[in-house]
C-alpha cells in the first residue's frame, strides 16, 4: 500500500488550524481563566469513600428492570441495591 504524498499547498488549503504567531501566543489565556466555570467542572472528581462498604461488579438485567428503576430518577442503581438487599434479607435460609 502507498502512502499519499501531500505537498505543503495541499495541508495549508485544508487546514483550519494555523500555526501560531507570537502575537498568538502573546494574547494566549489559560483555559481556567477563560472558561473559569468550564474548568471548574471538569476539576471536580468524587472523593474515596468513606466506608467502601459496596463492591463493584457488572451484571446483566432485563431491560424492562433497567427501565422500571432508571424511571424513577438518579439513584436508580442504590434503589436496586435495596430491592436486591431486601430479596435476600426475606430469604435468608
Amino acid at each position: 500500500m502507498t502512502t499519499p504524498k501531500f505537498t505543503q499547498a495541499d495541508m495549508d488549503a485544508v487546514s483550519d488550524n494555523p500555526e501560531w504567531t507570537e502575537a498568538d501566543f502573546a494574547a494566549a489565556r489559560p483555559f481556567t481563566e477563560a472558561f473559569p466555570e468550564l474548568a471548574a467542572k471538569m476539576q471536580r472528581q468524587r472523593g474515596p469513600q468513606k466506608r467502601p462498604t459496596k463492591v463493584s461488579t457488572t451484571i446483566r438485567l432485563s431491560p424492562d428492570v433497567i427501565a422500571y428503576f432508571k424511571a424513577g430518577g438518579d439513584g436508580w442503581q442504590s434503589r436496586i441495591d435495596e430491592a436486591l438487599k431486601q430479596w435476600v434479607t426475606e430469604h435468608r435460609a
